[in-house]
């Protein structure tokens, strides 16, 4: 079950205490580069929902690895507003993605304060070359769960379903949906689904980038008609132009966000699908957090 709406809404967790989430909400002003990051580009306190494992025993090869460069590497996207964002100046990380892997990395026994993070900016064309080749250790940044990707890796989750949707210029009227993408420029990243489908479904005009921040510079100075990708990723990009940006239309897919591991890892899967099912709270707060300022609605899905 998903939804996206254009309104947002406050999602309360069965075992989520109302003073707890009413406190995480209150420091939750946001910021103009991040929605879902409070002031001073800091990751909003999200490392109080948990805690740092201590003695792990894992039978995980990339576990293993870990801990013996002392180090976990996190390949992450860095221009997604409320998902996954660098800052230009203080490099903090923040975003839904990026609280979900320090999540997964403090059960684990790895943690920003003891510098045992590492952070990698990974592409989407590059995602599972960089998993296959242990140039990071787990990747989590709106990688859609796809047959064809599971043949090279593995995933655990999902964590987050959403679709694919349209952003347009604010006063652009013209496109309310993919079957009016025939006679427009749709921009999207190399090596995403979302750019695939319009190609082969849509027959639309496509350019593709490395990052959705250059769709939407050429979006704004009129080069493109449109960007096409999740609508939770667009949904931030709004939060922060929403002069000059919209969303148009209704999702026409159904995208299912997955933690990229190594191929035959079962060890680390099963780890990161029970620390999803048994920590709801943790995600509901996370959401609201990050996606819910955005005009996000979602409810956390089981795991396969």
């Amino acid at each position: 079950m998903f939804s996206i709406k254009r309104t947002s809404r406050v999602v309360a967790g069965a075992g989520l205490g109302l003073a707890a989430l009413l406190a995480l909400t209150a420091c939750n002003s946001g910021s103009p580069t991040d929605p879902g990051a409070t002031e001073g580009g800091e990751a909003g306190g999200s490392e109080a929902l948990w805690e740092v494992a201590e003695g792990v025993e894992l039978d995980s090869p990339t576990f293993e690895r870990a801990t013996e460069a002392g180090k976990i590497v996190i390949g992450v996207k860095a221009d997604q507003p409320g998902l996954g964002y660098e800052d230009a100046v203080s490099g903090e990380r923040t975003g839904f993605d990026v609280d979900i892997a320090r999540w997964i990395a403090a059960s684990l026994g790895f943690s920003e304060d003891d510098d045992t993070i590492e952070w990698k900016t990974v592409p989407s064309a590059n995602r599972e070359q960089e998993i296959i080749n242990g140039g990071v250790d787990f990747y989590v940044g709106t990688y859609s769960m796809t047959d064809a990707r599971d043949e090279q890796i593995d995933f655990a989750g999902p964590y987050f379903i959403t679709g694919q949707g349209l952003l347009v210029r604010a006063d652009d009227d013209t496109i309310n949906g993919p079957d009016d993408l025939a006679d427009k420029v749709t921009c999207s990243v190399t090596g995403s689904t979302p750019l695939q489908r319009i190609r082969d479904e849509y027959n639309g005009e496509v350019t593709e980038r490395q990052t959705y921040s250059e769709c939407v510079e050429q979006l704004l100075a009129g080069q493109v008609d449109a960007i096409t990708t999740d609508e939770a990723i667009l949904a931030g990009y709004v939060a922060q132009d929403p002069d000059n940006l919209k969303l148009t239309g209704e999702i026409f897919s159904e995208e299912r966000y997955g933690v990229g591991i190594a191929d035959g890892d079962s060890a680390l899967q099963e780890h990161i699908n029970t620390l999803f099912t048994d920590g709801g709270d943790v995600w509901t707060a996370l959401f609201e957090q990050h996606l819910a300022p955005a005009g996000v609605e979602a409810e956390q899905p089981a795991v396969d």
